[in-house]
């Protein structure tokens, strides 16, 4: 297993953070420091700063409502933080993100190779939201943000176009919304850019997960529904 996937795995980080540790020689496998392509095999003993990286050896999948004011990370010093909020008695970290003023569905897990499985874009995860904006809804409005926003992606530093999305009003100011992508703030930006501005954002399913539980609560997942985060 490749030593990136292996960390992951583990329910330490996520893929992208232990590629992180690697490059700065953090990581050993057997006494050795560890690069990219590095592999592990049975018994060896990989170290990151010292400390030993074992397995897990049962996956762990939480659905949350993320409450307003809620932070998605897992740094322990931000306030509000979801980890914090939760507070589960083992390690576990968001796949993806809800921003600090969204609330709904969000799943945490200990496995960090599902992050990776689960926001993959090539994949064409579904993740549904329901949409309040300050003034009346258009026909443009709307065929505009279904067939795709030039917004700014900070993360490169370029100007990208948003993917075709499936778009319907549900009220006068309320729209539903379904994304098989996930830039930062996507749909607030995409509004913005439009001259429309997000009074609330909710987000009600991800992949085949429904929100089914109370705002602050959460519950685990079964095999069955783990299962499925995996196809």
């Amino acid at each position: 297993m490749r030593i990136n996937k292996y960390i992951a795995s583990s329910g330490l980080c996520s893929r992208r953070k232990a590629e992180e540790y690697i490059e700065k020689g953090l990581v050993t496998i057997n006494g050795k420091t560890a690069i990219l392509s590095s592999t592990v095999e049975e018994n060896d003993v990989v170290l990151l700063d010292g400390k030993l990286i074992e397995q897990n050896k049962e996956e762990i999948v939480l659905l949350f409502n993320k409450p307003k004011g809620i932070t998605c990370t897992t740094e322990h010093k931000v306030k509000d933080n979801i980890i914090d909020y939760i507070n589960y008695p083992e390690r576990i970290f968001p796949i993806g993100r809800l921003d600090k003023d969204s609330t709904g569905i969000i799943l945490l897990t200990n496995n960090g190779d599902l992050v990776n499985e689960c926001l993959r874009v090539e994949n064409g995860h579904e993740k549904e939201y329901v949409v309040r904006v300050d003034k009346q809804i258009t026909e443009n409005f709307l065929n505009k943000m279904a067939n795709g926003v030039k917004i700014y992606n900070p993360v490169n530093d370029k100007y990208v176009t948003t993917l075709p999305c499936t778009v319907n009003q549900m009220g006068k100011n309320h729209f539903n919304i379904i994304l098989k992508q996930g830039y930062n703030r996507q749909i607030r930006r995409m509004c913005s850019k439009l001259d429309y501005h997000v009074i609330s954002l909710k987000r009600i399913r991800f992949m085949h997960l429904n929100l089914d539980v109370e705002e602050g609560k959460y519950r685990l997942l079964n095999e069955e529904e783990i299962a499925k985060l995996h196809i």
